[in-house]
């Protein structure tokens, strides 16, 4: 497939790796006009309507995020998308864009696919998973296309690159990008590229609209030794306290919102935590008691005897 149904400005990568590794707060394009404005109408216009089905957060209880991890499912004008996503053409615009190749594509869309978030919902801080949990390839590059014909900054949900979010936000480095229809957002997948958005805060005049997208992820087989880590899942960073609760503040309806979704998050965090743990310790328990477990510690024996005896 060749590459047009990107908007004709764009098809020439040439000199973007330049500003993709030159980007702050970590390596990153934002386009916008990313798709032919025909095509964009007709991805627009089959976006799937937000079901309760489709946004059960990772303790299968209705959250505020729907997600449909199938292009091709969805109908023609997604199933053309996913084509031209995955086509030898814009792998190698997007390598020669970024300077990241050969990639791979997931057609399994692990975490991706058409991503809707209403009223309420934030996206905490965070790295990404770096392996994928069945090809065991690298994740390198994340692709965000949005989808929402209005957006004011101070709705919430832009989305927002983070030097390091461990810090204050005012010693934070923090690159905002507005969630507004055919922009779309490639940045590189690693240890430092923390990205999440802001609670969103719809006027009531506009609870009617939701923040729409569509992620997909792009591998490599290998990655550079010098970036390599081992195997993790997302690490998320918890939101500090804002800044306007100082002593003395008298809360208003908003504050205490504010202050229990923080809370709430924490909690989730925490039993997520704790769920992750307990199902480790119960596969620890189970190669505890594995034969060839009691057997290899019978044969390391002398071997641990002397290294203990050695310290």
């Amino acid at each position: 497939m060749s590459l047009d149904r990107l908007h004709a400005e764009i098809r020439d990568p040439s000199g973007l790796t330049e500003s993709f590794r030159g980007a702050a707060p970590f390596p990153h394009l934002v386009f916008d006009n990313f798709l032919e404005a025909g095509f964009l109408d007709r991805v627009d216009d089959e976006f799937p309507r937000f079901q309760s089905e489709n946004a059960l957060n990772d303790f299968g209880e209705p959250g505020g995020k729907a997600v449909c991890s199938n292009l091709p499912e969805l109908g023609p004008t997604y199933s053309e998308l996913d084509a031209l996503l995955q086509s030898g053409d814009f792998l190698d615009w997007t390598g020669r864009a970024t300077g990241i190749e050969p990639l791979l594509y997931d057609r399994e869309y692990f975490g991706g696919g058409t991503h809707e978030n209403i009223d309420g919902e934030s996206l905490d801080p965070h790295v990404d998973f770096n392996i994928h949990p069945r090809r065991r390839w690298h994740r390198r590059l994340n692709l965000i296309l949005f989808l929402n014909r209005e957006w004011d900054l101070d709705w919430g949900g832009s989305l927002r690159l983070h030097r390091n979010p461990w810090l204050p936000e005012s010693e934070d480095e923090i690159k905002t990008v507005l969630p507004l229809r055919n922009r779309a957002v490639i940045f590189e997948t690693s240890e430092r590229s923390w990205h999440g958005f802001e609670r969103i805060r719809l006027p009531e005049d506009r609870r009617d609209l939701s923040r729409r997208s569509i992620a997909v992820y792009y591998y490599t087989a290998e990655r550079p030794a010098e970036e390599a880590v081992a195997e993790h899942s997302t690490y998320y960073v918890p939101p500090r306290l804002p800044e306007r609760f100082t002593p003395g503040r008298t809360l208003d309806e908003q504050d205490v919102q504010d202050m229990q979704g923080l809370l709430d998050g924490r909690d989730r965090q925490l039993r997520f935590f704790w769920e992750r743990e307990r199902e480790l310790r119960e596969v620890f328990e189970l190669v505890e008691k594995s034969p060839s477990y009691r057997l290899g510690r019978v044969l390391t024996w002398p071997l641990r005897k002397l290294r203990d005896a050695m310290k």
